[in-house]
């Protein structure tokens, strides 16, 4: 699915290394630059792809999901916001199924700045009573930097939904998630575990204690993933399975078998954004070969 990103049309050649081209019925903004290559949809200010100069892929993206106006995509990483899960209407929110404003980019020798951004309207407020401006930038280059602004007077809840890109989950884990989470496939039981988190069916866990720094170790594709968390309360760990792989039908029945969400979050305690003093989360990806 990521390579057909690269191959789209291009409809307007921005900078010698970003062009706006058409995936469907969305306008998506592409970067091939020495240092990476990467896609970001102008709806949700969604993260489609970032892949470094010499590496796999490391962002998961379906090869089922519709690339429609006002439907959520499978995979990349949605902007959860100003809620996550099903509190309210829409599920995660509306920021991911909006459109954002293009507003500034620019490249040197390192990769390249872009910026998105949204404002309260109409079609917010049906949902949200607020005035807010969201702001999503983006460093893509050897690493991968993404921080979502919040300016306002209110409190919300968030996450990056990072979908991530591995060989085989039953051979990855996952270390610096913090002991104690909170289990959604079990009704929202609170519990404890030690050690790396690895997968034997159906997960998804918050964890409320987590360190600084999750990593993803993948023996298959020969690499580890660190995520490093920045003004977040919590870490969110899924992966769906077999079985709710097979019921949904943006992802492929085997499509659990080579993701992995890691999500940079605030979900159990609200992030509040005051007159002067936004609300900041962000998250850096690292991609590194194993040694050995």
């Amino acid at each position: 699915m990521t390579d057909k990103i690269f191959t789209l049309p291009v409809k307007e050649q921005i900078t010698a290394t970003v062009s706006l081209r058409q995936l469907d019925q969305l306008p998506v903004v592409v970067v091939e630059h020495p240092k990476a290559r990467a896609a970001v949809t102008l709806q949700g200010a969604h993260l489609l792809a970032w892949q470094p100069a010499g590496d796999q892929p490391v962002i998961w993206l379906s090869g089922n999901t519709p690339f429609k106006e006002g439907v959520a995509i499978r995979g990349g990483v949605p902007v959860c916001w100003p809620w996550f899960g099903p509190a309210a209407q829409p599920p995660h929110g509306f920021a991911r199924l909006l459109p954002w404003e293009f507003t500034a980019h620019e490249e040197n020798e390192d990769g390249v700045k872009l910026t998105f951004t949204l404002t309260d309207s109409d079609a917010t407020r049906q949902h949200w009573p607020h005035a807010f401006k969201l702001i999503a930038r983006f460093t893509l280059g050897e690493e991968c930097k993404f921080e979502l602004e919040s300016q306002g007077d209110f409190e919300a809840r968030s996450a990056l939904h990072t979908y991530f890109e591995v060989g085989d989950i039953a051979t990855i884990s996952i270390r610096g998630l913090g002991s104690h989470y909170i289990d959604k496939v079990l009704d929202g039981i609170t519990a404890e575990h030690s050690g790396d988190l690895v997968f034997t069916g159906r997960t998804d866990r918050i964890y409320t204690q987590p360190e600084s720094h999750s990593v993803i170790t993948d023996p298959t594709l020969k690499r580890t993933i660190e995520v490093e968390h920045h003004n977040n309360r919590d870490v969110v760990a899924w992966n769906p399975d077999a079985e709710l792989s097979r019921n949904m039908a943006d992802m492929p029945d085997d499509g659990y078998k080579t993701m992995v969400c890691v999500e940079t979050a605030y979900v159990t305690e609200p992030v509040i954004s005051k007159a002067g003093a936004p609300a900041k989360m962000a998250m850096v990806i690292r991609s590194r070969k194993l040694r050995g």
